[in-house]
């Protein structure tokens, strides 16, 4: 039987094949959303959540496990296929309420916020993942063990439901008509991953969006106001582990320089962006202004652009490897193979900026 992540292993060369149409068909449109740095550094972080993940999956579902083994109110037959069903649909309306929290209380935003910051939106973007969820993530999936879906039906659902997000994120599906009014779709989803005050915080559905329409979260995309994607605060950096400590570092040290003992809690469940007044009056922040958002988007130079490209190869490859075969690793070869790679994809990241591409002494058009 394959585990989780061999079966991403064999998915990788379909997200691949599709994100190489997408830029073709954006090319052919004049309507192209990519960049190399920013579509590497995009899919080096979904390889970082998958390679970290071989570790916190265990967490995660073990918690689950230990709870539908000694605290399920029935025990669910996962020969039924109704029970897959349904629990697709509560895995589904579990995932509406962690993504929701995940916008709005600052701790659960400082690991969902790697997969926003993006400033462009594309196949790629879907692949930019976090590497930290298994921390408090596990916490909104408890009902499912509690009424008492299998361990098994649960992590099935929630890869099929991590699955069907990936061709929603793109700018070259329009509106679908009556889709758009039950599921998720390109046009719902690229509202969600924008910061315009009109649609901030909108439309958090994984597979179905009524449970935007029932909560009040739905925001249709406005052709008059197109979207603005990237994050309110943003990372301006192609490093993949800044990208996913920077927000706990922002909120350890407000918590840190906050003079009460209740704001120094309340820094991490706030929502996002809440400051402790006297942090906020002596180590001010300006204002979110959209008219003064600009890409980061250093130069790159071609050997840089090839060097980043080689070694982003290496690590795909390197990945590809341990993922189909982590299991079969003892604990000790597992970390020395994720923080080899992990080495590797900041690697990619500091060739792809200025201050990392100084050593190289390349010059060439930019691509």
């Amino acid at each position: 039987m394959l585990t989780g992540p061999q079966i991403i292993v064999l998915a990788t060369p379909v997200f691949l094949l599709l994100i190489a149409i997408e830029f073709v068909v954006g090319w052919k449109r004049r309507r192209n959303t990519y960049r190399l740095a920013d579509a590497m550094n995009s899919i080096g972080l979904g390889i970082m959540s998958q390679i970290v993940g071989v570790f916190g999956k265990l967490f995660s579902v073990g918690i689950y496990t230990i709870v539908f083994s000694h605290a399920a109110l029935w025990q669910l037959s996962a020969a039924s296929p109704w029970v897959w069903l349904a629990g697709l649909l509560l895995y589904d309306l579990c995932y509406y309420w962690h993504h929701r929290l995940g916008h709005t209380v600052a701790l659960f935003w400082a690991a969902h916020v790697v997969h926003h910051q993006s400033e462009d939106y594309n196949l790629s973007t879907a692949l930019r993942q976090t590497s930290s969820g298994w921390i408090g993530g596990w916490l909104f999936y408890l009902p499912m063990a509690l009424i008492g879906f299998p361990p098994v039906v649960f992590a099935t659902v929630a890869l099929i439901d991590l699955l069907y997000q990936y061709w929603v994120h793109t700018q070259q599906i329009g509106r679908l008509g009556w889709f758009d009014r039950w599921f998720c779709a390109p046009s719902n989803h690229r509202v969600h991953h924008a910061v315009n005050d009109k649609y901030i915080d909108r439309n958090y559905g994984g597979i179905l969006i009524i449970w935007d329409r029932l909560f009040g979260s739905f925001q249709e995309e406005d052709d008059k106001e197109p979207c603005v994607y990237g994050t309110r605060g943003p990372l301006r950096s192609w490093n993949p582990v800044w990208a996913n400590l920077h927000n706990y570092v922002d909120l350890a040290r407000d918590s840190w320089r906050a003079e009460r003992w209740s704001d120094k809690l309340r820094v991490w469940f706030k929502p996002p962006g809440w400051r402790p007044a006297d942090v906020a009056a002596r180590w001010p922040k300006p204002a979110f202004d959209i008219a003064q958002v600009t890409r980061f988007d250093p130069p790159l130079s071609k050997g840089a652009a090839w060097a980043a490209l080689l070694l982003f190869i290496a690590a795909l490859s390197a990945t590809t490897w341990f993922l189909w075969n982590a299991h079969l690793l003892a604990l000790g070869q597992q970390v020395a193979a994720a923080l080899s790679i992990i080495a590797i994809l900041w690697g990619v990241g500091s060739v792809c900026t200025p201050r990392g591409r100084a050593a190289l002494r390349t010059e060439g058009a930019t691509v």
